[in-house]
């Protein structure tokens, strides 16, 4: 009996089946590195040379000393550096993003459309393709190897434009800004007090895009730094990885480094995941 000529029944036990098996396959790849990295984390420089990650000693607070002692601390710095560069930088990306989307969806002005379409073509644009012109302008105003020099570039990110117009058409509704303005209030207190509240899920949804594309930012910060007091986790555990093909004394602060770097990345999904869901699913409905 064919597939097409199986009883409801078992043709729906037979979907839920391969769909249980996609996802726990999906679960599994997923999850493997980082079963690897924990364990990898525990062990001493000759257990991860030898991959022997099963026996031997553990080594846990001694390579956690180790990364926060290597090359004077340099990595305590990069991990500061990376919590500017990524959670104030996503604060005030989404917080832009989501205005410029708001601005998009309820104000009249000539070739909107257009402008909005220019977003749109900028969405697909690669990152890597923008750093080189971001170097150049960097290197006109004085900004290389600065702060600034990749904090800016993430301040504007034409996605979360999309997602913030997305989200202001699903979440502000045009009778509640009347509403505002018959009762006094000017576009900027109407967007501030009313309009800003209910895009509450949607700030937070950028948010962790933002969050997430910052924190594992690395092709701008190479182009743009020179000083190691100013990398980020990710350019500088990349140049310790590099370092320990002739240095094994590395390689347990890099995998240690590793490990550390993605904890601020669950940290933050996990403390924001019922805002993030509920903005994904009023996107999803618009």
């Amino acid at each position: 009996m064919s597939a097409a000529t199986a009883p409801p029944l078992r043709r729906g036990l037979l979907g839920r089946t391969t769909v249980k098996a996609v996802v726990g396959l999906s679960v599994l790849y997923t999850l493997l590195p980082v079963v690897w990295l924990v364990l990898a984390a525990t062990k001493d420089r000759d257990a991860l040379i030898s991959s022997d990650l099963f026996s031997g000693a553990t080594s846990f607070t001694q390579n956690l000393k180790d990364l926060f002692a290597m090359d004077g601390g340099l990595y305590g710095q990069w991990y500061v550096n990376s919590l500017l560069y990524a959670v104030l930088g996503a604060a005030v990306g989404a917080l832009v993003s989501v205005a410029c989307g708001y601005a998009f969806d309820k104000y009249r002005f000539r070739h909107k459309e257009k402008l909005f379409g220019l977003v749109l073509a900028a969405v697909m644009v690669p990152q890597t393709v923008l750093a080189l012109p971001l170097y150049l302008i960097a290197s006109e105003t004085g900004l290389v190897n600065t702060f600034w020099a990749v904090f800016v570039p993430v301040l504007f990110n034409p996605f979360g434009v999309y997602l913030g117009r997305i989200f202001s058409q699903g979440y502000v509704p045009n009778e509640v800004l009347e509403a505002a303005r018959v009762d006094g209030a000017g576009e900027l207190a109407t967007y501030l007090r009313v309009a800003l509240r209910m895009l509450g899920p949607g700030v937070v949804t950028v948010f962790l895009f933002q969050l997430t594309g910052i924190w594992n930012n690395f092709f701008l910060p190479m182009v743009m730094l020179s000083d190691q007091k100013l990398y980020p986790v990710s350019l500088g555990l990349y140049q310790w990885s590099s370092a320990a093909t002739t240095s094994p004394e590395y390689y347990p602060v890099v995998i240690m480094g590793s490990l550390l770097a993605v904890l601020p990345l669950i940290l933050a999904f996990v403390l924001l995941q019922r805002f993030w869901r509920s903005g994904l699913t009023a996107g999803a409905v618009k």
